[in-house]
């Protein structure tokens, strides 16, 4: 008969194997990024985009009440001198959290440890020098001097996972970088955690446990095709910010107007954000009026209820849960994706040129 003690202490195991294992990022290519993976994500993702509310809420709401459940049961049971149903709670607290950690490793976190994309890549240069970022910051603000009429006019929706033009040019860009399934774009969904991303700058992330896409409720509508897009790439496995923001980036310069807007919008964002100040006050000055009041209103937008001392504790965290996860450069990941643009060599249309091709 398998007890309390031996289910825990089973269910720890696997989660401590499945963490530790030094498991080949060619294995997990084979029957996991390219195996296991693709059979679930389209129909889960498509599954919930039909519902309007995050089933992560749910779920969220649910395993902090339960957690608590176990911690005041823990406090009865010590003050009753009943070590028995202590160690009873104690047990099931394991078993939440290693089937929460494997639920999290075999539904989308081993997606952390594919091979990297850039490795597919022809590049250019092996770094990226300064001036190759600062011409990406050129370039994008001409662009978005340039789009910004026509963006306004054609407008946004509300809806991206319905936009045709958008979820064409993604589909179109996986198969530029021979990602070899299908894959369900996400609904950009509000979340009880609203008020947390308003207070820590977060834009949206995906729920690696219900592969849903939840966005801050204050974006911008210029904004939105480009976090959809980066999220997007993300439930395609994509885990690596860098990558996501890469494959999103280019999703959205091959689409419509105002999707390709958004995305030029993002990098300029990016470059300002890794160049001299003179440069940032150079780039500021070459912008239209247009464009510089949605930098401005992007801004605001982020400062409007902004909670210094959260954001900074809550960095660190997500900094440390991406070190956990083997991406070494932690939050500095997110900067990476202007040395992948920037000595990546493109075709027409921007796609990447892809080695032995």
């Amino acid at each position: 008969m398998v007890t309390r003690t031996t289910r825990a202490a089973a269910l720890a195991a696997a989660a401590g194997v499945v963490a530790l294992a030094p498991i080949p990022a060619t294995a997990i290519d084979r029957w996991y990024s390219g195996g296991l993976f693709p059979l679930v994500q389209p129909t889960v993702t498509a599954a919930l985009n039909t519902v309007p509310v995050a089933l992560f809420d749910l779920a969220l709401v649910g395993s902090v009440a339960y957690a608590g459940w176990l911690a005041a049961a823990v406090v009865r049971a010590r003050k009753g001198a009943r070590p028995g149903r202590a160690w009873q709670s104690a047990l099931a607290a394991i078993v939440l959290c290693a089937t929460a950690y494997l639920w999290f490793a075999l539904l989308w976190g081993l997606n952390y440890r594919r091979t990297p994309l850039e490795a597919r890549f022809v590049r250019t240069a092996p770094r990226a020098q300064p001036s190759a970022v600062a011409g990406l910051g050129a370039r994008a603000a001409a662009q978005l001097n340039a789009l910004h009429g026509r963006a306004h006019a054609e407008g946004w929706t509300q809806e991206e996972w319905r936009d045709a033009g958008l979820r064409q040019a993604f589909a179109d860009t996986l198969r530029a970088l021979e990602h070899g399934s299908a894959v369900e774009p996400g609904r950009l969904k509000r979340s009880v955690i609203g008020p947390y991303f308003r207070w820590t700058g977060v834009d949206g992330m995906i729920s690696p446990f219900t592969l849903e896409v939840l966005a801050n409720p204050d974006l911008l509508p210029f904004e939105r095709p480009f976090v959809a897009a980066h999220e997007w790439s993300h439930l395609a496995g994509y885990a690596d910010e860098a990558e996501a923001s890469f494959v999103g980036w280019v999703t959205c310069v091959r689409a419509r107007v105002p999707a390709q807007y958004s995305g030029w919008l993002f990098l300029l964002w990016q470059v300002r954000a890794e160049v001299s100040s003179a440069e940032r006050e150079r780039l500021d000055r070459s912008l239209d009026p247009g464009p510089r009041e949605d930098m401005a209103a992007v801004a605001a937008r982020v400062r409007r209820g902004a909670r210094p001392q959260l954001r900074r504790v809550s960095w660190a965290a997500y900094d440390q849960y991406l070190k956990a996860n083997r991406v070494d450069e932690g939050v500095r990941s997110y900067s990476r994706v202007l040395e992948l643009l920037a000595t990546t060599r493109f075709n027409d249309e921007w796609v990447p040129a892809i080695a032995g091709r």
